[in-house]
């Protein structure tokens, strides 16, 4: 269960663009009689009061903003390279204080977890660590993504970063201007293989089966989707040869 005081002071910052290179305008693809957006979005819906879309300024995320508005979703509109600056922005517009916890999300990942999502917002909220992270350098698929720090720490590298790459890829610079001490959930198992994310065409393919294989019921959870993964490995199958971006 998702208390209120577990969720006080904590925004969960979804950066949405409509100009990826490799599939454009693949966050509103249609997807189980919506868009991957809006999946996503009913996913964390016990989160929806936290959640912030960080979108771009460069006229291309109108039907972004449409959505946000429909649904009631808080956005902001900031730079489409710079997503360091779009991030710190965002949180400062909606009011973080040093202590806020920001939670980084990517709108390509409509089988976010809700339950491993609050797993993480609890432990940067409970404990002494700088960053908080769930992703597949631990065994987890690619595309239940999640990294918890706090406001001033984003600030204070949003001040610092340079480079094109630090400022792209908001976590990335955290460690070189601050010492920091980092949790990162472990899966147990090594599952970093199977992709959840949405990059490529393929991978769209792949998000949809697994959907259509639910009857196109999003409330499932992750133990239930690692469980069938496992029974129907040919899901998994459809993207497997797709390689991720590299920073």
């Amino acid at each position: 269960m998702i208390t209120t005081t577990s969720m006080e002071n904590v925004q969960i910052i979804i950066q949405a663009r409509m100009t990826s290179t490799r599939l454009p305008g693949k966050v509103l693809l249609p997807l189980c009689n919506s868009t991957v957006l809006q999946v996503m979005l009913d996913r964390l819906a016990a989160f929806k009061e936290h959640i912030i879309i960080a979108t771009t300024n460069d006229g291309s995320e109108a039907p972004i903003v449409k959505l946000c508005k429909e649904q009631k979703i808080k956005y902001y509109q900031g730079s489409t390279e710079d997503v360091l600056s779009r991030y710190y922005e965002a949180a400062t517009q909606y009011g973080a204080i040093d202590d806020t916890t920001i939670v980084r999300l990517t709108s390509d990942c409509p089988l976010i977890d809700s339950h491993l999502t609050k797993q993480v917002i609890e432990k940067h909220k409970r404990s002494q660590f700088d960053i908080v992270n769930l992703g597949p350098h631990s065994g987890y698929p690619r595309g239940l993504d999640c990294t918890a720090f706090s406001y001033q720490l984003l600030k204070k590298t949003h001040q610092l970063a340079t480079s094109k790459a630090d400022r792209e890829h908001v976590t990335l610079g955290m460690a070189k201007f601050s010492s920091i001490a980092t949790f990162s959930f472990a899966e147990g198992e090594s599952l970093e293989h199977w992709r959840l994310t949405l990059d490529e065409p393929d991978d769209y393919k792949a998000i949809k089966a697994i959907y259509a294989h639910f009857g196109n019921n999003l409330d499932f959870s992750y133990p239930e989707l690692k469980k069938q993964l496992k029974k129907k490995p040919a899901l998994t199958d459809i993207n497997k040869h797709v390689s991720q971006k590299t920073v």
